[in-house]
């Protein structure tokens, strides 16, 4: 029997004492958020592709208990491990998005997925926070060894992974991967005059973007179309956030649910503000700000540059995603297939999400990384 006390010098009693339980607390409330909006808004989804009510429910929680124990198992490794974890899972990624280019499964004309044993994996999903931990190693890294190019070296794996993202095309991806690593150099000590230069060449490319890839201009048009040819996503959309009303319409009882076809990914927000009103979009807006502040202030009480950055990047990272799923639901901003983090449905987002939790929970534990926060790789 595992004992939690204080004095306890088990893996688990250690890691119970020293974990962010607030943090850890608010994961698994949206966790459990998810679960219950999943029940809600993907039994009408299934039966209008004919696949069976509980279809996309039996999915997800087949992956949740994998997704959560991944989480609580990386939160119980030491830096040196997080570092190593997150090297690996990089290179990984990177290949496996090199064989999407090739053998990858196209939907709505970008090639994202891979099929495996029945499952649609999306290798970028992964690239998010093992880009963000294998860049602020090599950020600290420039900082503690005069002769080590780690500025160098993580400016050529970013340019590395965004060409790689834009070739499937993903630009909604680039665009978060871009301003988490943006992020980050900044808060390596990067000039604020580089920090303008870049600022204006991420414009231009998000212009030239508009340009070049026919989706990204078709999103933006829709976005600046008006009222009366707005996309139908969309309509439907605000249309059920006016149904929700401040309380819902009730658990189950939603409509305009019905007629969206991506009411379980893109679009749960939607089925939160039609059944459980403004409150719980207030609520679930509120739990992740809450992840955000809450680790940007414990990483700010840290003196390891390595801890600041890659707590720092995860946190963004998950706070970026969250808030361009949710205002493209709310029409402020073209549609992206960003999923809501730890709610919508999708085994990569869930498991990818997890895997970036977990190392974010090891990361933030208290007292624990004193023997080990020194070292390199």
């Amino acid at each position: 029997m595992v004992s939690f006390a204080r004095n306890s010098k088990s893996v688990i009693a250690n890691w119970w004492w020293t974990v962010d339980k607030t943090l850890l607390g608010l994961i698994t409330l949206l966790l459990l958020i998810g679960i219950f909006l999943n029940f809600s808004a993907s039994p009408s989804v299934a039966n209008r592709i004919g696949v069976g009510s509980f279809h996309f429910i039996k999915r997800q929680l087949f992956f949740l208990p994998i997704a959560y124990g991944l989480m609580l198992f990386l939160s119980m490794q030491k830096l040196k491990t997080i570092r190593r974890t997150a090297i690996v899972a990089f290179i990984v990624t990177l290949g496996l998005m090199v064989l999407t280019l090739f053998w990858g499964e196209e939907t709505k004309g970008a090639s994202r997925w891979i099929n495996f044993a029945g499952f649609s994996l999306q290798p970028s999903e992964f690239v998010k926070p093992s880009f963000a931990v294998v860049a602020a190693w090599l950020f600290d890294g420039q900082k503690k060894y005069r002769d080590f190019p780690g500025n160098l070296l993580s400016t050529s794996l970013f340019a590395l992974t965004a060409a790689l993202l834009l070739l499937q095309p993903d630009l909604g991806m680039t665009i978060v991967v871009t301003a988490i690593w943006g992020f980050q150099f900044f808060l390596a000590g990067l000039s604020m005059w580089i920090v303008g230069i870049l600022a204006v060449l991420g414009l231009i490319g998000i212009v030239a973007a508009y340009f070049i890839f026919p989706h990204v201009q078709a999103r933006v048009d829709q976005f600046l179309a008006s009222e009366n040819n707005m996309g139908y996503q969309i309509k439907k959309s605000l249309e059920a956030f006016e149904s929700g009303g401040f309380f819902g319409r009730g658990p189950g009882e939603g409509i305009v649910k019905m007629n969206i076809p991506d009411a379980h990914t893109d679009f749960i927000f939607a089925v939160a503000a039609e059944e459980y009103g403004m409150l719980l979009c207030l609520l679930i807006v509120g739990i992740y700000a809450a992840i955000v502040v809450r680790t940007m202030i414990v990483s700010a009480k840290d003196s390891n540059l390595f801890i600041i950055l890659s707590a720092s990047a995860l946190a963004a990272s998950f706070g970026l995603q969250a808030i361009i799923n949710m205002a493209s639901s709310l029409h402020l901003m073209p549609t992206k297939g960003m999923t809501l983090p730890f709610i919508s449905y999708g085994g990569s987002s869930l498991l990818a999400t997890a895997f970036g939790m977990g190392m974010l929970l090891a990361i933030t534990r208290k007292n624990v990384h004193a023997e080990d926060k020194d070292e390199t790789d």
